[in-house]
């Protein structure tokens, strides 16, 4: 019996279907949910979720920051912005990305900076998967 998924951000739901196993980032490394998994809270990184479909395929979706709650075969991801590729502008993404470079030239410490260059390195390896 496969996982049912739903990625939600408050604008959409980006995602609703079935999946073998999902992959996400939370705060100490990598977590892998499939059908039996015992129930689990997490906070999710900045990083692309992984869908492994029931066919083998795979679906990648960026995901910048959110929660992963796990519960009776069913994974849900709430998160403030989560994009499918085809949804990723990527000219836009490498601006951000170029900037984000620039400001962390000028400034190495800029926390900001840091988490625009993440968000844009995630929207970038998930436009190109």
């Amino acid at each position: 019996m496969p996982l049912r998924v739903e990625l939600v951000s408050p604008e959409r739901v980006a995602y609703s279907g079935v999946a073998k196993t999902v992959i996400a980032r939370v705060a100490n490394g990598d977590i892998a949910f499939q059908p039996g998994h015992i129930p689990f809270i997490g906070t999710l990184q900045t990083h692309p979720v992984r869908l492994v479909l029931e066919d083998g395929g795979e679906v990648r979706i960026a995901v910048h920051q959110g929660f992963v709650e796990v519960s009776n075969d069913a994974v849900t991801i709430l998160s403030d912005v989560c994009e499918l590729p085809e949804q990723i502008d990527v000219a836009r993404a490498e601006a951000a990305r170029d900037r984000a470079e620039a400001a962390l030239r000028a400034d190495a410490d800029d926390v900001d900076a840091k988490a625009a260059l993440r968000r844009a390195e995630v929207r970038l390896e998930t436009a190109a998967a």
